[in-house]
């Protein structure tokens, strides 16, 4: 059988370096599985993508489709049209995709319209926001996939609520905490780390790029200053994002104490994760790794499509709420933060539970076609 994989922007490529070294582990097994992997050039600078290939052991793409930039409308066509003439000179008996960036739903749509199977990993989250692009390409992929594997349980009551069958759904946990576990012992110490006279507990780590925070000078101004104001002595380190950055040089917005650094690779950001006393963000795959971690999260947004880093997890969701904000950082200053749990099958071996669900159902039918 053969699988084409998606893969398009830095979160994708997570997700997917354990789900390809599963695949050839099942093929050391002696199953008949294949795969192709295809990049859409969502991300497609070095930082956002290269680096990434590199560190987490990912092959390389059998085609990269080259459709970074544009509008989201521009480039979600680009996508379709591109990876829609690679299916049609490549059929696969499955498309797989991953998460919930722009690529994830414009290749659902392109393979759907070709009566190519799709299976969503990471299917069934939500956030009920509405404004965010991510809560939109979730919907419109599930309403079309014919698997679905989640992350919890929440996941698969969402999918129930949407009337997708019992059988078409697998709780089998998260890819990304594979990747986690899989480079713990491969972390690496980032250059600047001794410069700063950094070590384990003694800064904040924190990353901004949601329109709702940055877009605005002054909201982001204000948001940065309540961080750096409520941290006492503590550095903060913050990869800054490019639009970020942008918005920042170009308001005059103050950024003293803040270690501002370029996108990091995913050893070195894992490294810092790690190591921090606490994070602040507005990412969610972050609030994923430091609940594994137990570090003390905080996300500066007014939903999570994981409330399980929440319920479960060292998370808290804080939204905009500057005095919220101040309070919760004096909560990890204190040393007062709530312990959390790791949520269930989130082990390390979920990839290896999709091959084998995946194999299982494909191989079949193909069985059943002869």
């Amino acid at each position: 059988m053969l699988v084409t994989i998606v893969a398009g922007a830095r979160p994708n490529f997570m997700k997917i370096a354990p789900i390809i070294k599963a695949i050839f582990k099942a093929q050391d097994q002696g199953l008949s599985i294949q795969y192709r992997l295809v990049h859409t050039g969502q991300h497609y600078d070095k930082k956002m993508s290269g680096d990434f290939f590199e560190q987490l052991g990912i092959p390389d793409p059998h085609i990269n489709l080259e459709c970074g930039g544009g509008t989201q409308a521009e480039q979600t066509a680009g996508i379709m049209v591109k990876f829609e003439k690679d299916l049609m000179e490549n059929r696969p008996d499955v498309v797989l995709v991953v998460g919930d960036v722009t690529s994830t739903m414009a290749c659902s749509i392109a393979a759907k319209k070709l009566c190519v199977d799709v299976v969503h990993v990471e299917a069934g989250i939500r956030s009920g926001d509405m404004t965010m692009p991510e809560e939109i390409n979730r919907i419109v992929t599930d309403s079309i996939c014919d698997h679905y594997f989640t992350t919890s349980k929440q996941a698969n009551d969402n999918l129930k609520k949407q009337q997708v069958p019992d059988s078409s759904v697998h709780f089998v946990g998260n890819t990304m905490i594979d990747t986690l576990f899989q480079n713990l012992d491969r972390l690496i110490k980032p250059s600047f780390w001794d410069e700063q006279k950094l070590s384990p507990g003694n800064y904040f780590l924190t990353t901004l790029h949601r329109p709702s925070n940055v877009d605005d000078p002054e909201k982001l101004k204000s948001l940065l200053n309540a961080i750096t104001s409520s941290t006492e002595e503590f550095p903060i380190v913050f990869p800054v994002h490019p639009r970020t950055r942008k918005i920042i040089d170009s308001n005059n917005i103050p950024t003293d104490k803040l270690i501002m650094i370029d996108p990091l690779g995913y050893l070195e950001f894992i490294y810092l994760v790690k190591n921090a006393k606490g994070i602040i963000t507005d990412s969610g795959g972050i609030t994923e790794e430091a609940t594994v971690l137990h570090i003390p999260c905080l996300t500066l947004r007014n939903s999570t499509e994981r409330p399980e880093t929440v319920t479960q997890g060292t998370n808290e969701l804080i939204g905009d709420n500057i005095e919220k904000l101040k309070l919760y950082l004096k909560k990890i200053l204190d040393n007062n933060w709530k312990k959390g749990t790791v949520p269930e099958l989130w082990d390390g071996n979920t990839s290896e539970r999709i091959v084998n669900v995946l194999y299982a159902i494909y191989q079949k039918e193909l069985a059943a076609a002869v």
